[in-house]
């Protein structure tokens, strides 16, 4: 072998050492005898250098898996001889090998079962049984074997193809009957030698039936030796949270469900007699976990056996199996309660399986009732943050937390399921004790009162979170709580988490506000000061913005009578921040966006004449338009780039929060009925200006852009006259994305006012066509996978605004732009529904094939038409479904045939009978059709 080459797989070699290595490697899997060489290397134990020996192991690998049927049956016989004298060298090497290439090794044995063991190999694990014996490296191969092999087998991670999955039912159909008794055999052998001696191999050992267990003969382990031994095992430290996890797989095994109930209660009874139900005396949290998930197991399995026995009817084993159920909730709730999270959320499953079987019953006992209830008050403990939570810094275990509690929430709501009045009385009666003493309580108790209320709001739906009207009962205790939340003055509480649960429930029911709209200076001055936009947390600011802007908007009319006190003093929010002086604004410009937009909505939504209405608007735009022209002109002198980015995102900012302020239009509220349609077309001869400006085009360009698609939707014709010379600044030395981007832009325009843009459409039609074509025909790198992309949406950029003029009945743009150039467009199109492998594209060119036939295909259609029609567009729908690329496992290609039948179904509509006589005289004889399928 190439020792150089070698010396790049040690992971500390340099980066020309790995390359040379990488390519070696990859020089071996093509060549034709390299694994010998390998196989020589292994069974010879030639190199000590742990990663030459596992890239020995990855050539043997690759040979196996794709290239081992190449191989005469001498080589495939070397193969297997070179394992197991490698297995058998392992048993008397001084020192055992390495774990990752143990594991490596594991995985070529079990590629070579897949292969060979209905073959070649039928004896495949006796001849590794007969090696190993009870040698404890011995052993451990095997078992690392038995793993990989069941990986191979059964992983639900790996897609199988539908070949692959009929092989391996095959594999372990033909494993049950002929070894997994002896296999069986050798694992309890393994267990009863090593369980007091080595419990590595012994967990190992347990970990292996774990993983058999779900598809073999249950019988073989759930029998009195395996499961007295296992039991066993339940009161050895170092062995008991495996024997734990394979007594979850035996429980979770699918069988008859009388059986099934049995079963659990037989290992119920011994694990209760050993003590294992004692939670409170365990303080090893790490196997309490695993324990938590085998109760969950044995809870769910009897939940299962009662559902399919109430379905088959047997009422009477029902009834024993709900009372083992009934009989284990003590348990379930000491876990569920327990103050380690892990360990509470493995038994949530039992939990919510339980409260779904009570909410089938037609009434509860006293007992049941006592459990739900200590259920809900376990959920209402858990849902607290505990001391250690980093509310400035989340990390991991703060993010399982938030996922635990989403769990929690799971429980709430099936909890309402059963006993809505019940978590309502609950709920109330926490959040009031609570709030009333919330100056001298720990802020995890007043957050957990107040997220309470706001949960419930899901957990007893109703629709359009109309929560104070029908039930009387639930609309006085919602609307008591929230007349306490908004009156007790807990928002001015000093931890983040309470203020942000503060307003994210003020916004949540703000359908309260209707009812009482006394509350709302008080909550509007909450949002407005310190505890909230002026909070010194910038998480809390930045999502007040964003439930500020909800507030308002949902309120509507009833914000009338503090409009201009709202604007003046959101005034300094909205100030654009120079990214000189280094000034650090309270607001993100992402989080000023809300402002700007609840700004308009105030202005919008407020009852004020629309000349009142203009003023407001101007006195919040004007500020960012002069701002805008004194930035563009330090732009323009910027020599660092540095400054000039900087200098192009706060330009790009302002017109952002212009652009932002025209969501609150609508139709029952336009801009011409607001009377602002002249502020917004000041903000477009001040922003426009910004196309020319040659430094830091791209952002300045998507900015405009984005701010001409809103005012395409908000003004009416008064915005045409802008669009020509944007349109002249955008095409100029334009890529492919600036292209791509602009096309929609003018099919909005297009769309929006049809003819009347006609005469711009004609003068633009082929500037806008001559730069899409520049960009087409740049020479691009064969592998340049992105620049590809870019090409294949900027074609269905093009097809798309040809399928918006033809559909907006302007095809006349098109005819005028004389012979030639037609004649190219057309052709394009015939490309674009043949040539490239895009089904999207395809569908949008038959589309405008078959309109173009619909327009002009008549009798009176332009001179030369219908010549076209037969030579070119007949053609195409016969050769592109003809393609091998046209692919009908494909929606989208199928959708493209679908528009393709339907332009040939247009041209016989246009054409008539002289269609059919083409077809059948001329155009498939022309393709060698037999005359018999042509008739």
């Amino acid at each position: 072998m190439d020792e150089q080459a070698l010396l790049g797989l040690n992971p500390n070699a340099d980066a020309d050492f790995r390359q040379r290595a990488l390519a070696y490697f990859e020089q071996l899997k093509i060549s034709q005898d390299a694994w010998q060489v390998c196989a020589e290397a292994l069974a010879q134990s030639i190199y000590s250098d742990d990663h030459i020996k596992f890239f020995c192991f990855q050539v043997l690998e690759h040979q196996v898996k794709f290239k081992y049927s190449e191989l005469t049956e001498v080589q495939q016989q070397l193969i297997r001889e070179t394992l197991i004298t490698w297995l058998q060298a392992q048993m008397l090497n001084p020192q055992p090998e390495k774990t990752f290439i143990r594991n490596k090794a594991a995985q070529v044995f079990a590629l070579l079962f897949v292969t060979e063991y209905l073959t070649k190999w039928p004896k495949f694990f006796f001849d590794i049984l007969s090696v190993v014996d009870l040698n404890p490296r011995g052993v451990d191969m095997y078992l690392r074997i038995l793993m990989a092999v069941d990986a191979e087998l059964v992983d639900r991670d790996v897609v199988h193809t539908s070949e692959e999955a009929r092989r391996n039912t095959l594999l372990k159909d033909t494993m049950r009957e002929q070894c997994i008794p002896s296999l069986v055999e050798s694992w309890y052998q393994i267990l009863q030698n090593y369980q007091y001696n080595n419990s590595e191999l012994t967990c190992q050992c347990l970990e292996v039936v774990g993983a058999y267990v779900s598809w073999i003969d249950l019988s073989l382990i759930a029998n009195e030796r395996f499961i007295n031994m296992l039991l066993g095992h339940m009161s050895v430290e170092v062995l008991r949270e495996e024997a734990c996890d394979c007594l979850f797989e035996i429980v979770n095994k699918g069988m008859d469900p009388i059986d099934k109930t049995k079963l659990v209660e037989s290992l119920c009874q011994v694990l209760q007699s050993a003590g294992l139900f004692s939670i409170d005396q365990e303080d090893d949290v790490d196997f309490l976990a695993r324990f938590s998930k085998l109760v969950n197991g044995m809870g769910q399995a009897l939940i299962a056996s009662w559902t399919k026995l109430i379905k088959s009817g047997d009422m009477k084993s029902a009834q024993d199996t709900l009372q083992a159920i009934e009989a284990k909730v003590a348990l379930m709730l000491q876990l569920l309660i327990h103050e380690d999270d892990d360990i509470s959320s493995n038994i949530i499953g039992f939990c919510y399986d339980y409260l779904h079987i009570l909410k089938q019953l037609s009434a509860l006992s006293d007992q049941q009732k006592a459990n739900v209830e200590a259920i809900m008050l376990a959920v209402m403990k858990k849902l607290t943050y505990d001391e250690e939570y980093n509310f400035e810094n989340e990390g991991e275990d703060e993010a399982m937390f938030v996922e635990y509690r989403k769990q929690l929430k799971l429980l709430l709501d099936r909890l309402a399921q059963v006993s809505p009045e019940l978590l309502l009385a609950s709920v109330r009666r926490v959040f009031n004790t609570t709030l009333q003493n919330w100056q001298t309580t720990r802020f995890m108790e007043v957050e957990v009162a107040i997220r309470l209320l706001y949960m419930l709001a899901e957990a007893l739906p109703v629709s359009h979170g109309a929560h104070f009207s029908g039930d009387v009962t639930k609309a006085t205790a919602l609307q008591d709580m929230m007349r306490t939340l908004v009156t007790s003055g807990v928002s001015a509480y000093q931890h983040t988490s309470v203020t942000l649960e503060f307003f994210e429930t003020v916004v949540r029911y703000e359908k309260f506000f209707a009812v009482e709209p006394q509350h709302i200076p008080t909550v509007l001055m909450a949002f407005l000061d310190h505890r909230g936009l002026r909070h010194t947390s910038p998480k809390v600011r930045s999502r007040t913005a964003y439930l500020f802007s909800r507030f308002v908007k949902s309120l509507n009319k009833q914000m009338n009578p503090f409009i201009e006190d709202v604007l003046n003093r959101i005034q300094d929010l909205m100030e654009l921040s120079p990214p000189e002086n280094g000034y650090q604004a309270l607001l993100s410009s992402d989080d000023q966006l809300f402002i700007y937009e609840t700004a308009g909505v105030l202005i919008v939504n407020s009852e004020y004449s629309a000349e009142r209405k203009q003023v407001l608007m101007r006195n919040l735009l004007t500020p960012l338009m002069e701002k805008f022209k004194v930035l563009l002109e330090k732009l323009m002198m910027a020599q660092d780039d540095d400054r000039q980015m900087a200098l192009a995102d706060c330009l790009n900012h302002a017109v952002g929060f212009a652009s932002r302020t025209s969501k609150a239009f609508s139709n029952k509220q336009t801009v011409k009925q607001c009377g602002c349609s002249e502020v917004y077309l000041d903000c477009l001869q001040t922003f426009l200006p910004a196309l020319s400006c040659p430094l830091q085009k791209e952002v300045l360009r998507s900015g405009v852009r984005t701010f001409l698609h809103r005012m395409i939707i908000c003004l009416e014709e008064e915005v045409l006259p802008f669009i020509p010379s944007a349109s002249e600044h955008m095409l100029k030395d334009c890529e492919a994305k600036d292209l791509q981007e602009f096309i929609p832009l003018i099919n909005q325009i297009t769309a929006k006012f049809k003819t009347q843009v006609s005469p711009f459409l004609q003068q633009m039609f082929m500037p806008l066509l001559h730069a899409i074509f520049e960009v087409l025909l740049l020479p691009a790198e064969e592998n340049d996978q992105s620049a590809a992309l870019e090409k294949q949406m900027l074609r269905r950029s093009y097809f798309a605004f040809l399928q918006t003029v033809t559909g907006s009945g302007m095809s006349e743009v098109i005819a005028n732009q004389g012979a030639e150039n037609v004649e190219r467009v057309l052709f394009t199109v015939i490309q674009g529904a043949v040539d490239y492998p895009d089904p999207i594209a395809q569908k949008t060119c038959f589309i405008i094939l078959s309109k173009l036939v619909e327009l002009w295909g008549g009798k009176d259609g332009p001179v030369g038409f219908a010549d076209f029609v037969y030579k070119h567009i007949v053609p195409a729908c016969f050769l592109a479904p003809l393609k091998q690329t046209f692919d009908l496992a494909d929606a989208q290609t199928v959708l493209a045939l679908s528009e393709c039948a339907v332009t040939l179904k247009t041209i016989h509509l246009k054409r008539g009978p002289e269609c059919i006589q083409y077809l059948q005289q001329e155009y498939l004889p022309s393709l060698q059709v037999a005359p018999e399928i042509i008739q």
